[in-house]
């Protein structure tokens, strides 16, 4: 038992590492998708993520003492199919014509090997079904080639690290592995009678009319940061540097082309959002206003002081790093408030009048709609508000 709780162990430890660089190409592609976030769907793969983990655990921990390890004696491969039942036969304690003690099979090694094997994929098999609706020789082609990885990983010492392999390639393992993800198909059609229909998360959501929230903006600005920096890169390159190069840069990437494209930016683009004008038309004028107050005068001022610092006078750094520290006090806490508040429009944005819609038109992206593996109940569920 000790050998399974120390992997899964593992696992779980590093889940929240794990989850977290997750999370990022997991918003996207649910903004760009999706339209949203919904809370089901996020659980089922956050739980598959967490459950790939275990999996992956188990079959390569624990690692050998060094990469210079020794080759196995018995051989790296057994290529023999079904060997497992010779290995039952010859290490069971069973006695055909004794049935008092067929009960010793469920505790032999040899046999919990071939159902721990079978058990390993089961979830695979279940979630292939319930959340990603895949039919049935899907199903067993992925739950082979995800044995085939297992497998493959061990025979190669994890593709050369170790010298050689640690752990035998078993077919054996393929065979059990792939019966388990067909096993967890069959148990889904069951399970999902009481879980909800995965094809409905999304029915009678307006996309259009949800909110954007501050975690989507997050991420737009996140990539948006990035891209601004390769603005700031070329002119640098043109010989253009230090404030004029910050005030060009800010200005050609979050006013300009926003006002170009129809109040887009690369990471906007990504989680499909855009900028609108409140009772008009998107004008250059009013992204300059709402950028101009969040880069050129927030964080303007305090990129000048920076760069200024070391020439001021003790009382000018004391005088400008108070006014700073009330400024930036002063808009953290509207921030907050605004945050945690039901009124989400910050004051740079009602004095442009600009307001963040998501990019969505029906017709152009209509929902997903289930395949033909469908075996979970009619009926709506609730979708979660937007993260």
């Amino acid at each position: 038992m000790s050998s399974f709780l120390f992997p899964i162990s593992y696992a779980f430890l590093t889940f929240p590492v794990a989850a977290l660089l997750f999370t990022l190409p997991f918003l996207v592609v649910q903004y760009r998708k999706h339209g949203y976030i919904n809370k089901i769907r996020a659980v089922l793969l956050y739980l598959f993520l967490l459950y790939l983990m275990n999996a992956v655990y188990l079959v390569v921990l624990p690692f050998p003492a060094s990469r210079h390890n020794l080759a196995l004696a018995g051989g790296s491969v057994q290529a023999v199919p079904f060997h497992f039942i010779k290995d039952i036969m010859k290490e069971t304690l069973v006695q055909p014509d004794k049935p008092s003690t067929y009960w010793h099979l469920f505790v032999e090694r040899a046999f919990l090997q071939v159902v721990f094997n079978v058990a390993l994929t089961v979830p695979y098999g279940m979630i292939l079904r319930y959340y990603f609706r895949t039919r049935w020789i899907r199903c067993f082609l992925l739950s082979f080639l995800l044995s085939l990885l297992f497998e493959v990983t061990q025979l190669t010492g994890i593709y050369g690290y170790y010298d050689h392999p640690y752990r035998v390639f078993d077919v054996d393992d393929l065979i059990t592995n792939t019966l388990g993800g067909v096993v967890g198909f069959l148990l889904a059609h069951w399970l999902t009678r009481f879980l909800p229909q995965t094809a409905n998360l999304d029915r009678n959501v307006d996309i259009a009319a949800k909110r954007v929230s501050y975690t989507r903006r997050g991420v737009a600005l996140f990539f948006d940061f990035f891209a601004w920096q390769l603005v700031l890169a070329a002119l640098f390159a043109l010989h253009l540097h230090g404030p004029s190069a910050y005030v060009v840069s800010t200005g050609l990437y979050f006013m300009l082309l926003p006002w170009i494209t129809g109040g887009r930016t690369l990471g906007k683009w990504l989680v499909r959002i855009h900028l609108e004008r409140v009772g008009g038309r998107l004008s250059l004028l009013s992204l300059v206003l709402r950028y101009g107050i969040l880069y050129w005068l927030l964080a303007g001022l305090n990129l000048l002081f920076l760069r200024a610092f070391t020439e001021m006078h003790a009382v000018g750094r004391v005088a400008g790093g108070l006014g700073l520290f009330l400024m930036d006090a002063c808009f953290l806490l509207h921030l907050i408030q605004h945050l945690i508040g039901r009124n989400p429009v910050l004051f740079y944005e009602k004095i442009s009048r600009t307001a963040h819609k998501i990019t969505w038109h029906p017709e152009k992206n209509p929902p997903v709609q289930g395949g033909r593996n469908q075996t979970e109940p009619d009926g709506d569920s609730n979708p979660a508000d937007p993260v």
